[in-house]
């Protein structure tokens, strides 16, 4: 054993059931001492802030949905393991024919790494996802042009804030709002 190596594998399984399996994978390696061949069993994703009916929310954002990605000796054992856990489809291989996935190359393994060690490190600098984009139509319901319809001419994801194209006097008139100020216009 001390003359294989340890490398990142891609393994595929059912989107959304990713925490699933790196949970029953985590129990199943402390149950059968398997922690000298599988070293990390990673889920890359991100912490993303989300405003939904003028409400802030925090959310894991996976990066590679219905994919986790694993530190491991690959061997028969391993490879039973995680083939034959529930939710998971398989190694992802380069060709189907291959009995052994091909591991991923160090660039890939850091630039997976660096992204996903950043965005845990960085969670106040996370990135907003504002439900909004150019051309939408939306309804003012807060501050000193409520309950005016609008379009939205851009939006300003730094500063939570959209330039909306009011009728003022039967003029469209640009105004500046918080994103919370506005809703969908249904």
């Amino acid at each position: 054993m001390e003359n294989q190596q340890r490398n990142w594998y891609v393994v595929r399984c059912f989107s959304g059931h990713e925490k699933k399996v790196r949970e029953y994978l985590q129990r199943e390696i402390d149950l059968q001492g398997f922690r000298d061949k599988i070293k990390e069993i990673l889920i890359p994703s991100e912490t993303v802030i989300e405003i939904r009916s003028g409400k802030k929310r925090t959310r894991e954002k996976n990066f590679f949905p219905g994919y986790i990605i694993i530190e491991a000796i690959f061997d028969d054992t391993v490879n039973n393991l995680i083939s034959n856990a529930p939710s998971v489809i398989g190694f992802l291989k380069n060709d189907k024919d291959s009995a052994r996935p091909t591991p991923l190359k160090k660039e890939e393994v850091n630039r997976i790494l660096g992204r996903t060690s950043k965005s845990q490190d960085d969670a106040d600098a996370s990135l907003v996802e504002i439900p909004f984009k150019k051309g939408d139509l939306v309804k003012v319901i807060d501050g000193p042009f409520k309950d005016f319809d609008g379009t939205v001419e851009e939006v300003y994801p730094d500063k939570l804030k959209l330039r909306v194209l009011v009728s003022i006097f039967g003029r469209r008139t640009p105004v500046e709002v918080d994103v919370n100020q506005v809703d969908p216009d249904a």
